[in-house]
């Protein structure tokens, strides 16, 4: 896959997606966007991927924001939909079935903060910060962050970040929640393979439908999140890798998955 604005490399089964426009602090313009969902769709769908690693180029920078030259001129109309397109992605990466790692090297504002929450675990450098500064630019976040941060850290806190505009640090991202480990900058590529791996080791289906189930549950009553558990325990009740898994587990020897 060719790409203009990323990087794109696939290594013992896992994608490593880097967003490539250090110049920009690797700012998210509509191209990126665009390719981004090109990129996941293709990853969605392949066999041969079992997680993805998600970085921007560089040391200062994961996303520094969208792209301003682009937003000052939107129209009302044009706003909404960059709006919803973006979410529309970010949907795609939150949902894909598969463990997507943002590995966080430096800034995450705006639009970049975002996306990392779309991932499924946030891994952050040392030198990392994240945060929501929309309204000093006379707007409120416009690709789900809203909605994801207090999911994420809690109302208040989200409100805090949100309203102020302010970021946090990397040691303060992980207090709250918003990030799972905090890293050497050198280290962070690593850590996220590591994790990664440990991920992979577990069998496709049921990481699958775990991330179906945790990200559908939070948005649900817990009864309708129970009825839906239920309903994809079962579904991994007819698989090969259930049958393999508990195989595994009672010779006391490693299983060995196939995602069937």
């Amino acid at each position: 896959m060719a790409y203009e604005t990323l990087l794109y490399e696939q290594r013992e089964r896992i994608a490593y997606v880097t967003i490539n426009r250090p110049d920009k602090l690797n700012a998210l313009n509509r191209q990126v966007i665009e390719e981004l969902s090109t990129c996941f769709e293709a990853i969605e769908g392949s066999d041969d991927v079992r997680a993805v690693i998600l970085t921007g180029a560089g040391e200062k920078s994961f996303v520094a924001g969208a792209d301003i030259n682009e937003l000052a001129v939107q129209t009302p109309v044009q706003g909404k939909e960059t709006s919803q397109r973006g979410q529309r992605v970010l949907d795609l990466i939150e949902n894909l079935g598969k463990p997507v790692i943002a590995a966080i090297n430096g800034f995450a504002l705006g639009g970049g903060c975002e996306l990392a929450m779309a991932c499924t675990l946030r891994i952050a450098s040392e030198n990392a910060r994240l945060g929501q500064p929309e309204v000093k630019l006379g707007i409120v976040p416009g690709y789900a962050g809203t909605q994801r941060l207090p999911r994420l850290v809690g109302k208040g806190r989200a409100l805090e970040i949100i309203l102020s505009g302010e970021p946090v640090n990397a040691q303060e991202a992980y207090r709250i929640g918003l990030v799972n480990q905090v890293v050497a900058l050198k280290d962070l590529i690593a850590a996220a393979e590591t994790l990664a791996r440990k991920i992979m080791v577990n069998a496709p289906l049921a990481v699958k439908f775990a991330l179906e189930a945790v990200n559908h549950g939070v948005q649900v009553t817990q009864v309708e999140g129970e009825f839906l558990e239920a309903t994809l325990f079962g579904l991994c009740c007819a698989t090969a890798d259930m049958r393999e898994g508990t195989r595994a587990f009672l010779e006391k020897r490693p299983a060995k998955f196939v995602g069937k």
